[in-house]
């Protein structure tokens, strides 16, 4: 009876444990959820402002840098894209 008790508070204790402990997944978040800035958020904004200003080339090699460079960055792949649409690959 004592160990069926004990077993009991344990299950309990470990539910009440996974219960106030963050939820963890293995996923990349959206690029526009994730909160800290990095080289790549930098750069591709960056690329985006040449894009507003008509700066075709400069986007063209700050979009080639941030692939280069930073090719862990969750914006490798629009990057990419982008510099497929305007002839930079």
């Amino acid at each position: 009876m004592v160990r069926a008790l004990a077993a009991v508070a344990f299950v309990g204790l470990g539910l009440a444990s996974a219960a106030s402990a963050p939820i963890q997944c293995g996923h990349t978040p959206e690029a526009e959820l994730q909160e800290d800035e990095t080289p790549g958020d930098a750069l591709w904004k960056l690329a985006q402002t040449f894009k507003e200003r008509g700066q075709a080339e400069a986007e063209k090699t700050t979009l080639k840098e941030l692939v280069e460079k930073y090719p862990a960055s969750r914006w490798v792949g629009p990057a990419k894209e982008e510099l497929g649409r305007i002839g930079g690959t």
